[in-house]
């Protein structure tokens, strides 16, 4: 079993660039291969299946967390090394910031942008201090940083934007900006693993 676990965050549809679903294998299999466990939102849909498909067929440990009230639509993965089933978005997010030592954010939508900002917020904030990285695969994230450089010359985002997320634009690059974090550990189970 995996010490260190990192959460994903991704879409639950494939998206239109057939590197996303590659990049989402890539990610599950090296995370794998590095025995760092995968959090994510527990569905058998979209970049979030890839990640968790490519993690298990490679031995690695897959939690899923999902809301009772989306288990149909976002179709629960029936294979999972643990799949925990929880009332509300809200628990799911917490649940899965709670299992996870560090953040990776891959292409997705609304959700995965609310998941991303939600944990560079979290860190702001200082409920936690756990690594978070926008893996930009293609660009796809230049214009939130955009956005938020321009939150910051307006004096709306007075953090260094560095401190709350890294940008990577290689599977490689990703995993190696979550090792090299202070605080991000190579083993070591959780505490919350306990039901």
């Amino acid at each position: 079993m995996a010490g260190a676990r990192v959460c994903v965050f991704a879409g639950s549809q494939l998206g239109a660039n057939p590197a996303f679903e590659a990049a989402a294998r890539q990610l599950g299999q090296e995370l794998a291969h590095r025995r760092i466990g995968v959090v994510y939102g527990g569905a058998s849909v979209g970049l979030m299946a890839a990640v968790a498909d490519a993690a298990l067929a490679a031995g690695g440990e897959v939690v899923g967390v999902i809301p009772r009230g989306v288990l149909r639509s976002e179709v629960g993965h029936p294979d999972l090394t643990d799949l925990r089933v929880v009332g509300s978005m809200h628990e799911r997010k917490a649940l899965m910031a709670d299992l996870a030592d560090g953040f990776i954010a891959l292409p997705g939508g609304l959700g995965t942008f609310e998941e991303l900002l939600e944990q560079m917020t979290w860190n702001k904030l200082g409920i936690h201090a756990k690594p978070v990285v926008a893996l930009d695969l293609d660009g796809f994230y230049e214009p939130l940083f955009a956005l938020l450089e321009r939150a910051q010359r307006e004096a709306f985002l007075i953090t260094d934007l560095t401190e709350l997320v890294t940008r990577a634009v290689s599977v490689e690059s990703a995993i190696q900006r979550l090792e090299l974090s202070a605080g991000f550990p190579t083993s070591a189970p959780k505490a919350s693993d306990s039901r």
